[in-house]
């Protein structure tokens, strides 16, 4: 019942199905009566609640979950990846597959990350299958207007009913230095790239040197291309916001009314933590229209 005890509490575990009987199923969390205490060992450190869903897991079955929520969610399964204490996989049965399969799913949260192998994004927010509806390119980018990306998160928050989207960027990101040290070369050649010639990568890299050059023109004259490089991740999240609420008149509508919000956030490939940044500052502005930034 509570995912808080470890095999070596097995008595304790009896006991509390003996005194307490079945869970409450009325709020989302079972809550552990305040009489009896956790294991003094696991106090200090972030631990899985056990969330009562009508087949075992999140299915359509179940309501969506509030935005606000479903961030708070992220935040605590961040804080389970750091701590050491994230859920095992094996928790995760059969019956669970068999019920998301059945029965459809119902991410908490659309987020658009980056490919990068060291961000695998439902292991760093300490989410299982069926929680959070995963779309990755390098770079975490909008800047060509990628209609499946935009599509593909029109659908999270549409007949899925996803409150949440979250666009995360990551420390030392390649696509960022690439995007960077592009854009300075371009600054020192006098001679124009032809596209013609440029590989899908290259167009990529180039379609990025905008937010680049923004990160470039926001740090002192002297920044070297490592902190720029590093600037570029947080300006990029906040260009995907704009863009994305650009593109996407749907997505821009349910913001707009507060159905949906639209946060961004970093993470941290050293540390393991994530750091929100929030909404996008100009976001008053972005949905009543469309063009404000630019995008």
């Amino acid at each position: 019942y509570f995912e808080l005890l470890q095999p070596n509490h097995q008595t304790f575990c009896f006991a509390a199905m003996v005194c307490w009987g079945k869970p409450s199923t009325s709020g989302d969390e079972i809550k552990v009566p305040q009489t009896v205490a956790a294991p003094a060992q696991l106090d200090d450190r972030p631990q899985r609640k056990v969330t009562q869903y009508m087949h075992g897991v999140r299915t359509q079955h179940d309501g969506s979950t509030p935005p606000d929520r479903a961030l708070q969610k992220l935040r605590e399964g961040n804080q389970r990846f750091v701590s050491g204490t994230a859920a095992s996989p094996t928790s995760f049965k059969s019956e669970h597959r068999e019920a998301l399969a059945t029965h459809g799913q119902n991410p908490l949260v659309a987020v658009l990350g980056c490919a990068d192998s060291r961000a695998p994004i439902e292991i760093l927010f300490d989410q299982q299958p069926g929680d959070v509806f995963v779309l990755r390119n390098a770079g975490n980018t909008l800047s060509h207007a990628e209609g499946s990306v935009v599509g593909s998160l029109e659908y999270c928050v549409g007949p899925l009913g996803s409150k949440l989207i979250l666009v995360l960027g990551h420390t030392k990101c390649g696509a960022m230095m690439g995007a960077t040290q592009m854009m300075l070369n371009a600054q020192k050649s006098t001679e124009a790239s032809d596209p013609a010639k440029q590989t899908t990568l290259e167009k990529l890299l180039e379609g990025l040197g905008s937010v680049a050059a923004q990160a470039q023109q926001e740090l002192r004259p002297d920044a070297s291309a490592d902190d720029i490089a590093a600037h570029t991740v947080n300006v990029n999240v906040f260009s995907g916001m704009a863009r994305l609420l650009s593109y996407s008149e749907s997505i821009r509508e349910k913001v707009k009314s507060g159905e949906v919000q639209l946060h961004g956030a970093v993470y941290d490939i050293v540390t393991g933590k994530v750091k929100f940044l929030g909404q996008h500052p100009l976001q008053a502005a972005l949905v009543t229209d469309s063009k404000a930034l630019g995008a």
